[in-house]
């Protein structure tokens, strides 16, 4: 589980502010499933998704996220992840492949975490934000995504990676306002999947 727990470049967690906000969302949480619950609802609630609040600046890193209060899907995964390796709980990424208009093509890649819990194992969390026709929660062992499979070209991929794709880190590193980042979403064909360590 030590790979799941470190600490990067992207997975800032021992950034003095993360590190704050972690100690102050976890008080009066007495197990992991508490501290796990209170980050994930804590993060898809109080952090603007970047597209649906139409919100500036682009942000990656997960001190910049919490600084800004706002990102993409990826990027609100960046910091769960950190608020809760801080509290020393394994986490990691995830990914699907999704219709970016629910019509089919074009599609994106989306991201999302596993939470490795003590009583559970590894359980994936979706805090992207919920809206009208999106409503992701916290009900291990039920798991409660904001998004089902629709499409032959979509997939949901079981991979659990200790660091963010490469290609979703240089996409965010290269774009700096919420249209532009709309413009490039990051995409993995289902061909190339393997490539990437996906299934």
């Amino acid at each position: 589980m030590e790979e799941y727990l470190k600490v990067s470049e992207v997975i800032d967690w021992q950034h003095p502010k993360i590190m704050e906000r972690a100690k102050q969302i976890s008080l009066g949480c007495p197990t992991p499933m508490a501290i796990a619950k209170a980050c994930f609802e804590w993060v898809r609630d109080e952090i603007c998704h970047s597209f649906d609040y139409q919100m500036n600046p682009l942000t990656c890193r997960a001190s910049d996220v919490l600084q800004h209060k706002t990102g993409y899907c990826y990027a609100k995964s960046h910091l769960l992840a950190a608020l809760l390796r801080a509290n020393q709980i394994p986490t990691g990424f995830c990914y699907q492949r999704l219709s970016i208009d629910d019509k089919g093509a074009p599609y994106s890649l989306h991201g999302f975490n596993a939470i490795h819990l003590p009583e559970v194992g590894w359980y994936r969390v979706d805090a992207r934000g919920n809206k009208e026709g999106v409503n992701a929660q916290f009900t291990p062992p039920q798991e409660q995504l904001a998004y089902k499979i629709q499409f032959p070209e979509e997939a949901d991929f079981p991979a659990i990676f200790a660091e963010p794709l490469r290609i979703i880190v240089e996409a965010l590193q290269a774009q700096s306002t919420w249209d532009e980042m709309l413009r490039n979403l990051p995409d993995i064909s289902l061909d190339s999947a393997k490539s990437y360590g996906l299934v």
